[in-house]
């Protein structure tokens, strides 16, 4: 069984995919807890969900969605994902991983149903959480074998080794960067001038960088 706060479709509103439609699953429960975080994933509000139940939920809809796994954090949900993804996969929708990139061994035990997928690097100036660059690093190596790109968010804090070490990690898969400035509400919690830097700064060290704010909260949309 796990915990689902919410299921819905509408747009992706983050990274490559922005604007593409999905249905989303979101887990309740994480593994961190970010400074800038404003996702509401409070298991009293929640769901709870066998492997059947939520995939006769998804095709209720009678469409076949890529399908984003997002939270909270998924991977803490591991145990019931080896269940539900087989069955997820069976049904051909694809898999969108959405994750915060601290747990290797949990994806190593689901890559081979996952499709696409989007982690974070977490900076210690935006969230006030330290960087483990191994476990970083080894996510990246197992996700490669995947499609994957890297979601950095950052603020005005960010600083010459953190643009450094998110490279080194999204090097680890020979991957895109997608630059994410930090959002209060649909307002950019970053100046122009601190967001064209940052681009420039890691354009200068790493060629698959993009800088694409979260295009939902400008739309409206969950």
């Amino acid at each position: 069984m796990a915990k689902v706060r919410e299921i819905f479709v509408s747009i992706q509103g983050e990274g490559p995919y922005v604007g593409s439609k999905q249905l989303f699953i979101r887990f309740c429960g994480c593994n961190l807890h970010c400074n800038y975080c404003d996702t509401d994933f409070e298991i009293s509000k929640s769901k709870e969900y066998s492997p059947e139940e939520l995939l006769a939920k998804i095709n209720s809809y009678n469409e076949v969605f890529t399908v984003s796994l997002t939270g909270g954090e998924p991977l803490v949900s591991v145990d019931f994902l080896e269940k539900f993804l087989p069955l997820l996969k069976a049904s051909g929708h694809k898999v969108y991983l959405e994750t915060n990139g601290t747990l290797p061994d949990n994806l190593a035990k689901v890559i081979n149903y996952i499709d696409i997928i989007s982690a974070d690097i977490k900076l210690e100036s935006a969230t006030g959480i330290k960087i483990n660059v191994a476990d970083y690093k080894r996510f990246f190596e197992i996700g490669a074998s995947k499609e994957i790109f890297a979601k950095v968010v950052f603020n005005e804090n960010i600083n010459e080794e953190e643009i450094k070490t998110s490279i080194e990690i999204a090097k680890a898969a020979d991957c895109e960067i997608i630059l994410q400035p930090e959002m209060k509400g649909n307002k950019f919690a970053v100046s122009s001038e601190c967001r064209l830097k940052v681009f420039e700064d890691f354009c200068n060290l790493y060629k698959k960088v993009r800088l694409i704010p979260q295009v939902h909260k400008f739309l409206d949309v969950i």
